[in-house]
């Protein structure tokens, strides 16, 4: 009937534009003249979209989530005074009020740098275990504490050096590797109640199935059949067809992930029937454009690459902003010294899908494209509810920062809605709608509209470009707000720290961010004088990662814009004759480009003698001579740079001076060691003008 009406309203257009009327058709074309311009070529239109369920589901929705770790992402977030840690974590978490996140992946810790910082291992050595190190724990625990159904994730991107045997591959004893990451699941439920849901395998260069399969043996063996195996949570080949033709290790993975799909999949992987996950997307700076991004890939992902979970790279951009990838998460909290935070677009865009769905519900077959651009999903719990997400982002206002993204158009339309099967009788929608508003610069995200009455089972909608829609049966959604946090304020001029803390909450000192190397709090029990408390490096050994990290271990600390300041630090070396650590200046580069990195790193050795160099690896010598430095003793370092000169303290007495700096000309403070080795800080100060 439909197509009887639709070439009939064709033929009444044509008609009427010529002022002609075919024999026979008056009575016909004059009923329907008026009906058929305004509702029968609806039924034709391109703009005419069917919701419906009569012809069977899509696939499960296993939901959205962020990203914490690879690496260290949230490292000053910890640091955080209440409330506004807390309100922080409520954006993220809590149910029906910011993002509302359904997932949570986390980073098990490898001791080595793998992005914005290094993150500590539960098992620093072999015969190491300590399940308290870190605050993935802390975060984990607060995420359920907020929303009990939270799905939680464990991927490591790095590993111990000890697990590899002297190489920089983690997986020639997959066993040993195996038991590595089994013991930090098991850790999560002993010593904090937390239930791992899933756990990851990536590596840059390739996966390995005897590891997949020893993993999944491990797990089983452990009472852990539950623990669900993501694979390769990388790229969607080799590891597609290995599961076509590998029946054990098909049997071994649930999950196939990919990090940065472009919203696409490949032949093998749907042939798999495994679940399809994006387990690593967006990585793109937090502004508008950002959020444009993470609402065309919410939906696009199931779209064309049938993705029932996508995952933000990161949870929240906290970490200092000129490491690698600043504000690269879906709200930034990177001053945890003012309090300031901002809640980002793509914590209102996230709700948009989070606060009217749960892993569980099912995508419609009735999914795609909008005839002029943007997409829709529609998703239902198959008890009688209907969510509807619409996006209209055009090309320049949703650009990831990876992969590139192909060129579309994308126009203001008008789009008619039918509800089918189960949703026919549904009378009324809640809608919420955002609006970048690129035009204007006031962008209106997450608000409530009137709700939409839906007339003989189908509503038009007037779709702009550059918006996203929630229409929904569900009516608990809210958008959340808290009192504006405290303005932002750069790192304090003036600051110490003795590292006199008992019981610390963390592991790390506040404010610190690990480079290279792991600073953890000490309790030097064999001396129980002024140095009882410290902060101690605690690697011996090189960690297995694909990042490029450095041959020594650093730390930074401060503000990167700082010029001129006194950096101040108490000294001890655990390593006879071949020990060296330093205190340094203007520190330019982290992350993964911290084997680079430039500055004034002012060097003492336990050898007697000390060093200055205008670079990490120490090639740039600026300075060099007897210092009578040994291991086993605390000595106290006094770095000061004003303008293009540098002069180093050695115990209160001037041991070098007016050293030419040119450049860098501003950076972090930073402590670190010359190598993997053991030693320790204490009464760190900096003054800066």
């Amino acid at each position: 009937i439909a197509q009887w009406l639709c070439r009939l309203a064709t033929v009444s257009r044509a008609a009427s534009t010529f002022r002609v009327l075919p024999v026979g058709m008056e009575w016909p074309v004059a009923v329907l003249a008026v009906w058929s311009v305004t509702s029968a070529l609806s039924l034709c239109s391109p703009n005419y979209y069917v919701l419906d369920d009569g012809a069977g589901l899509g696939r499960v929705f296993d939901g959205v989530g962020g990203l914490s770790g690879g690496g260290a992402t949230s490292r000053l977030l910890v640091n955080y005074e209440e409330p506004y840690r807390g309100q922080i974590l409520d954006y993220l978490f809590k149910p029906n009020f910011g993002a509302s996140l359904h997932i949570l992946k986390v980073e098990i810790g490898g001791d080595a740098q793998t992005t914005d910082g290094t993150e500590p291992s539960h098992m620093h050595y072999e015969n190491d275990e300590n399940y308290f190190r870190g605050y993935e724990w802390w975060l984990m625990k607060e995420a359920k504490k907020r929303n009990p159904n939270i799905t939680l994730i464990g991927l490591p991107w790095a590993f111990p050096g000890w697990v590899g045997h002297g190489k920089n591959w983690p997986y020639d004893f997959p066993d040993i590797t195996a038991a590595y990451v089994v013991n930090w699941i098991l850790g999560a439920k002993q010593y904090h109640d937390l239930d791992i849901q899933y756990v990851g395998i990536w590596n840059e260069r390739n996966y390995d199935s005897k590891y997949i399969k020893m993993l999944r043996y491990t797990l089983d063996k452990n009472d852990l059949e539950g623990v669900r195996i993501i694979a390769s949570d990388n790229l969607w080949e080799p590891i597609a067809l290995s599961l076509l033709l590998d029946p054990e290790l098909s049997t071994a993975v649930d999950v196939i992930g990919a990090h940065y799909p472009g919203t696409t999949t490949v032949p093998d992987a749907l042939k798999t029937q495994k679940a399809l996950w994006s387990s690593e997307d967006y990585s793109t700076f937090n502004d508008e454009v950002g959020g444009g991004c993470w609402a065309r890939i919410l939906n696009q992902n199931y779209i064309n690459g049938l993705m029932t979970a996508t995952i933000s790279w990161n949870l929240v951009a906290s970490y200092y902003d000129k490491l690698p990838f600043g504000r690269d998460g879906l709200m930034t909290a990177e001053e945890p010294w003012s309090g300031n935070y901002v809640v980002e677009s793509p914590i209102w865009i996230t709700a948009h899908t989070t606060q009217f769905t749960q892993p569980g519900w099912t995508y419609l077959q009735t999914v795609g494209h909008l005839a002029q651009g943007g997409s829709y999903v529609s998703l239902t719990d198959g008890k009688g509810n209907l969510t509807v997400v619409i996006e209209t982002m055009t090309h320049n206002h949703s650009v990831c920062v990876r992969p590139p993204l192909p060129k579309f158009n994308v126009t203001s339309q008008n789009a008619t809605f039918q509800l089918k099967g189960s949703f026919v009788s549904i009378k009324e929608l809640h809608v919420w709608r955002s609006q970048f508003n690129f035009k204007t610069k006031k962008p209106v995200f997450f608000e409530k509209q009137t709700p939409l009455t839906v007339m003989n089972g189908s509503f038009t909608l007037n779709l702009a470009e550059d918006e996203v829609y929630t229409l929904t049966t569900i009516t608990t959604g809210q958008k959340g707000s808290y009192p504006d946090p405290p303005p932002s304020a750069c790192f304090p001029k003036v600051y110490k720290d003795d590292f006199n803390v008992r019981n610390p909450p963390f592991s790390e000192a506040p404010d610190f961010a690990d480079q290279t190397g792991v600073f953890e709090y000490y309790n030097n029990l064999t001396d129980p004088g002024p140095h009882t408390f410290t902060l101690r490096q605690v690697l011996t050994e090189r960690p297995i990662t694909w990042a490029t990290d450095a041959d020594q271990t650093i730390s930074v600390i401060g503000d990167y814009e700082w010029e001129n300041l006194t950096v101040t630090c108490d000294v001890f070396m655990e390593s006879v004759r071949t020990g060296g650590v330093f205190i340094a200046a203007r520190v330019d580069k982290g992350g993964q480009s911290i084997r680079s990195t430039n500055g004034i790193f002012f060097w003492v050795f336990a050898d007697g003698t000390y060093k200055v160099t205008n670079d990490l690896a120490g090639q740039a010598v600026l300075a060099e001579g007897q210092s009578g430095t040994r291991a086993y003793g605390w000595h106290t370092l006094s770095l000061t740079v004003t303008g293009p000169l540098a002069s180093g303290m050695l115990n209160g007495y001037p041991l070098w001076k007016n050293a030419v700096v040119l450049n860098p000309k501003n950076g972090w403070a930073a402590i670190g060691t010359h190598s993997f080795e053991l030693a320790q800080f204490d009464n760190f100060a900096i003054v800066a003008q």
